[in-house]
C-alpha cells in the first residue's frame, strides 16, 4: 500500500465475506488501538442468514463508517465537527470542535457514530494516524484470515481495485444515497 502524501487519494476497504470467520479480532484490535472505552465499539460483526430451510446462507460482515463519498454526518454538523480530511478523503470528527449534539448519529445511516464518555461523537477513522506513517488501519492489520484489504480506490492499480473488478460485491444500504466506501465481497 502506498501512503504518500497526496489529496488524490480516496480510501476504501474490502472485506471478503467468504473469509470473515467472524472472530472479532477486528473490532478488538481497533478497541486496543483506539482506546475505545468499554460498552462502546467503532466496529462491530454483524450475520445475516438467508433463504429458507434446507437452502440457507449466513453472510458475517465486519462493519464501521463507510466514509461515504457524500457523509450525511458531515451536511448536518452544525459546528464543522464532523469533516472530511484531505489525506484519503476520510470522514472524521474533530472532539475539539463537538458539541455532543447527536446530529450525525441521527443522519447516519450505518449506526456507526457513538458518544463517547467525555461528550464528543466517536466513530471509526481508518487509523488515519497509522495509514499516514505507511502501516494498514489497525483491524486489517491483524485479521487472521485476511478478509479485510484496505487502499486507495482511485489507484486503477491497486490491490483493492482487483479485487473489487475480479469479485461480485455489495455495500450496506446503497439506497441511501452516500455512496459507501466499504465493499463486501462474496
Amino acid at each position: 500500500m502506498s501512503t504518500t502524501r497526496s489529496s488524490a487519494k480516496r480510501y476504501a476497504m474490502t472485506v471478503d465475506t467468504r473469509q470473515c470467520v467472524g472472530c472479532k479480532a477486528c473490532v478488538l484490535a481497533c478497541k486496543a488501538e483506539n482506546a475505545v472505552p468499554d460498552g462502546f465499539c467503532r466496529d462491530w460483526i454483524s450475520q445475516r442468514l438467508e433463504g429458507t430451510m434446507p437452502d440457507l446462507r449466513l453472510t458475517i460482515t465486519s462493519e464501521r463508517c463507510n466514509h461515504c463519498d457524500r457523509p450525511p454526518c458531515v451536511s448536518c454538523c452544525p459546528t464543522g465537527a464532523s469533516h472530511v480530511h484531505e489525506f484519503g478523503k476520510v470522514v472524521l470528527v474533530d472532539h475539539e470542535k463537538c458539541i455532543g449534539c447527536k446530529a450525525c448519529l441521527a443522519s447516519c445511516p450505518y449506526g456507526a457514530r457513538f458518544i463517547h464518555p467525555d461528550g464528543y461523537a466517536d466513530k471509526c477513522t481508518f487509523c488515519i494516524h497509522r495509514v499516514e506513517k505507511g502501516e494498514l488501519p489497525a483491524c486489517v492489520a491483524v485479521c487472521p484470515t485476511h478478509a479485510m484489504h484496505f487502499g486507495d480506490l482511485d489507484d486503477p492499480g491497486s490491490e483493492l481495485n482487483r479485487l473489487l473488478a475480479s469479485r461480485r460485491h455489495f455495500a450496506l444500504k446503497p439506497d441511501a444515497g452516500t455512496r459507501p466506501r466499504i465493499f463486501y465481497l462474496e
